[in-house]
């Protein structure tokens, strides 16, 4: 579909509340902009309109053009809620601009970890197994359920995620049961985030061998508290100081 200044709004900016929007700035008298077209037009046609391809003729609206700071064509913009969330600029191959859209549109195991229930959970990490956001909430739901086992095979898949490592190290702290730490891990399951990590900091100079275990407790929940998070700052400067 072709776009131009009048209809950019609606077609674009609107639209992509809704869809992903990618946008392919381009002219008639450009080469690699002819190369590239039938190449875009394929791969969104393959997505089955989880995306939307439109076209902005640079030289008919060079309003847009200056607006969106195209000094070069052909330039393709994705839109995503109203702005610009990828780019790129010139002819790429076929395998480069199926791997830009695949960042678009989410895949079947990011649309089950947004569903977020037990089943679609497992389904997720059928699909990838060393997914994190779908590994630890799936491991705390069999914890609260009493069966810290499952969580911990679930956990034992992923690397890479301090979350999943903090939550793997509190399963194999409370098997140990050294030192105790039921009050901090109560408070952390009630919401009392504040106090259950006073007291798993507390407990570090004097935790021997669990030292390590505790330390990787606290990361994985200011993990998921946020670097935004005040109470993670406050936090993370009473770890480094209990630990050095």
């Amino acid at each position: 579909m072709d776009v131009t200044e009048e209809t950019f709004a609606t077609a674009v900016i609107e639209r992509s509340r809704q869809v992903p929007v990618v946008v392919d700035f381009w002219a008639e008298w450009c080469g690699p902009c002819r190369q590239l077209g039938p190449v875009l037009e394929q791969a969104v046609a393959r997505r089955d309109g989880k995306v939307e391809l439109v076209k902005v003729d640079t030289d008919s609206n060079q309003n847009l053009a200056r607006a969106f700071g195209i000094q070069g064509i052909p330039a393709v913009k994705a839109f995503v809620d109203g702005a610009v969330v990828s780019e790129f600029t010139g002819a790429q191959p076929p395998q480069e601009v199926e791997r830009f859209l695949d960042g678009l549109v989410p895949s079947e195991a990011d649309a089950l970890v947004t569903q977020g229930d037990e089943q679609a959970l497992r389904r997720a990490l059928e699909l990838e197994p060393s997914r994190a956001d779908a590994a630890v909430p799936l491991a705390k739901l069999l914890l609260a359920r009493g069966e810290p086992d499952a969580a911990i095979g679930i956990l034992e898949n992923v690397s890479g995620s301090f979350a999943a490592d903090g939550l793997l190290a509190r399963l194999e702290l409370e098997r140990e049961a050294e030192p105790d730490l039921r009050d901090a891990f109560s408070a952390l399951d009630s919401g009392d985030t504040e106090r259950g990590l006073e007291l798993l900091i507390g407990a570090i100079p004097t935790a021997d061998g669990a030292t390590d275990q505790i330390r990787k407790v606290v990361v994985g929940v200011l993990d998921e508290l946020g670097v935004e998070s005040e109470l993670a700052r406050s936090a993370r400067r009473r770890l480094a100081a209990a630990l050095y």
